[in-house]
């Protein structure tokens, strides 16, 4: 029997449905980042005492930092289940990108944007 070239449509289905789960919880995920960094979220301490600012300055600003590396992860997490969508569309989904091989189910839902194997991945080191 030949090797597998491709999923079938059904589970580029399944992966699909996961992939848009996990898409609609980090655009949720970013949004909430993105309200906390645009003071959108109303818990604010600029109606505080300024002894009590003053202290919380340094660690707001290492907060902010945090969160900005954060929601740029996030930004990347986003794009990258994007693209794997494109990828369901176009059928070349769970291939791997340096192999040609399939990537293995247990692989691509766990990590639904992969497009690596782990044996590539760990190759590329």
């Amino acid at each position: 029997m030949a090797e597998k070239l491709r999923y079938s449509d059904e589970e580029l289905e399944e992966f699909r449905a996961i992939i848009n789960e996990k898409l609609s919880l980090a655009k949720r995920d970013y949004d909430q980042m993105m309200k906390v960094l645009m003071n959108q979220d109303g818990n604010d301490v600029d109606d505080t005492s300024p002894t009590y600012k003053i202290l919380e300055e340094g660690s707001a600003a290492q907060s902010k930092e945090e969160l900005i590396q954060l929601a740029s992860r996030q930004q990347k997490f986003i794009n990258g289940l994007k693209a794997a969508l494109v990828r369901i569309e176009n059928k070349t989904y769970g291939i791997d990108r340096i192999t040609g091989k399939l990537i293995p189910k247990e692989r691509l839902r766990a990590v639904p944007h992969a497009t690596l194997s782990v044996e590539s991945k760990q190759s590329r080191k």
